[in-house]
């Protein structure tokens, strides 16, 4: 990767310490913009299938509703296991994961592109191919390669474990808020009625729909493709750069060496496990509330309903954000998860006192939304801490694997809950173009949107019970540190401090940016026919005056 050693590429980030404008830009802002297209196929990708494209309509498709998301499971496992392992192999001054986020950049834009052109009049074989392909070019290529990176950077960014918790609860945060605004409140809100056109009985008109996804489809390329830019270029990655920077050949670790450290920890099983089960439960939810806003409810509009839903469910996680950190520095992450979780179990059931009522089921996401704070927003620094002791255990890092498990996690889950609500919509008898649909429908609508998030958040509060890796962290840390400098000085190399060494990078980083400040100045003043010295002053005194 040659290219990525260019001076355009380099990190905008030279600071030894994580600091505020990294958290904002590289872990909040750009993986918002980054995330909000995903976000919203999330919510809307399938009903535009069942909808726009009637693939639920048997007698044209069959079963291929229901058999695609779940079998391109397998191609999404394989694409984060390929990218994972790209990146076990990649060295740069950029690090192992960055360089990823820009190759993803046009690779999403064509697989967003292509989901969209479906040939609509075409016949409906040629059609299933042209959707098997698009989806799989997308969710198995393109997003694996931007969101296996994007992942991998919080447990790459630094080992201070404070620091590492905030960018974890910002990284976080860029998820939910994407899904919160995006999926939750922008779409319903405003978009509704564009994206699925009503015609007046109700029914859904689907070529003006057809028509309409594509306008969203080139916004939606332009958002994602900065959201990454801004992304890559206001991250680093402190830890890969550790192992540059030592006097050591870098040993290429074998997957099946990291595989089989992985398997054998049951830290890493119970925080993966812990990841699977979150996620599908949060996508199955997600995937069906559309459907549940427009049939389920009553005496209220769909779209008015899904924008208040995401409205109200926002508050408890917009509050999160602040709180979720000083919580789990208060209980310890893994406690948080667990007591907050138990707390979404509780207050979850209230929904079901009326499913038909927006006021009751409003008060049941309320409080399931309130217990859930810890849990998404500081599990990303659970991991990290898993990983921390996977090395301090083994010698060597495995977050190509990790990573690549962990991606396949959040992206294939989108498959297989998507596949579970077809398998559902199908066997109930849903047909998008009756003005109501029957019973069953609606009953399997309340077990995918309120039912399914609460039994794995139960597993979860027994699973995370057993996750003590937290009290490990100190002694972690200190190994892994000496790990580093018996190498160095094996090697015959000075073994200089990680902070100290990281000290004195920033340190020559801010003599250069200095010195090319005079020069800049300089050039300027000969220009204008300034005085340097005047100019200078004023500098220095504004400077100081804001220091």
């Amino acid at each position: 990767m040659k290219w990525i050693e260019a001076p355009v590429f380099k990190t905008r980030i030279t600071s030894a310490n994580v600091k505020p404008t990294e958290m904002l830009l590289g872990y909040l802002i750009g993986p918002f913009c980054a995330l909000i297209s995903n976000a919203i196929f999330g919510s809307y990708l399938n009903r535009y299938y069942s909808d726009v494209l009637v693939w639920t309509d048997t007698s044209r498709f069959g079963n291929f509703s229901a058999l695609l998301p779940i079998l391109s499971v397998i191609c999404v496992i394989i694409g984060n296991l390929v990218v994972g392992r790209l990146m076990d192999n990649t060295k740069t001054t950029q690090g192992k994961a960055r360089p990823y986020l820009i190759l993803s950049a046009p690779l999403l834009a064509v697989a967003i592109i292509t989901l969209f052109v479906v040939p609509k009049q075409a016949a409906p074989a040629m059609q299933m191919v042209w959707i098997a392909v698009s989806y799989n070019l997308y969710y198995s290529v393109a997003y694996p390669l931007y969101y296996t990176a994007h992942s991998s950077l919080v447990a790459l960014s630094t080992r201070n474990s404070n620091d590492r918790g905030l960018l974890s609860t910002f990284s976080n945060a860029s998820g939910v808020a994407a899904v919160g605004i995006g999926a939750s409140i922008l779409v319903p809100m405003l978009l509704q009625n564009f994206l699925f056109v009503p015609n007046a009985d109700g029914s859904i008109n689907a070529d003006a729909s057809y028509a309409n996804w594509r306008v969203v489809m080139v916004v939606l390329c332009v958002i994602t493709a900065i959201g990454i830019l801004i992304e890559y270029y206001f991250s680093r990655e402190r830890i890969t750069e550790e192992s540059l920077k030592m006097p050591v050949e870098e040993k290429k670790i074998p997957m099946s060496k990291q595989i089989k450290v992985c398997m054998s920890n049951k830290y890493w099983w119970i925080i993966i496990l812990y990841f699977l089960l979150f996620q599908l439960g949060g996508l199955v939810k997600n995937g069906s509330m559309n459907y549940y806003c427009t049939w389920v409810f009553e005496g209220i509009d769909s779209g008015t309903a899904m924008g208040l839903l995401g409205a109200i469910g926002g508050i408890p996680t917009a509050i999160g954000m602040v709180l979720a950190w000083p919580i789990a520095n208060k209980l310890g992450k893994q406690r948080a998860v667990v007591l907050g979780l138990a707390v979404s179990v509780i207050g979850g059931l209230a929904s079901f006192i009326d499913v038909h009522n927006f006021v009751i089921v409003c008060i049941g996401i309320i409080l399931k939304g309130i217990g859930s704070i810890p849990a998404m927003y500081v599990t990303l620094a659970l991991l990290s801490d898993v990983l921390d002791h996977l090395e301090a255990k083994n010698g060597f890092r495995s977050d190509g694997f990790t990573m690549s498990v962990y991606g396949a996690i959040m992206v294939g889950m989108t498959g297989l809950g998507n596949g579970i609500i077809n398998v559902l919509l199908t066997a109930a008898g849903y047909d998008a173009s009756l003005p109501a649909q029957n019973p069953a429908v609606q009953n399997m609508l309340v077990i995918c949107y309120l039912g399914v998030e609460l039994v794995c958040y139960a597993i979860i509060v027994v699973l995370m019970s057993f996750l003590k890796v937290e009290k490990h962290i100190k002694e972690d840390q200190a190994v892994i540190l000496e790990h580093q400098k018996a190498a160095v000085l094996a090697a015959g190399g000075e073994w200089v401090e990680p902070a100290e060494r990281l000290r004195r990078e920033q340190e020559q980083a801010e003599k250069e940016a200095e010195a090319a400040r005079i020069e800049e100045l300089k050039a300027k003043c000969a220009k204008k026919g300034l005085n340097f010295a005047e100019e200078e002053a004023k500098y220095q005194a504004k400077h100081a005056k804001k220091k």
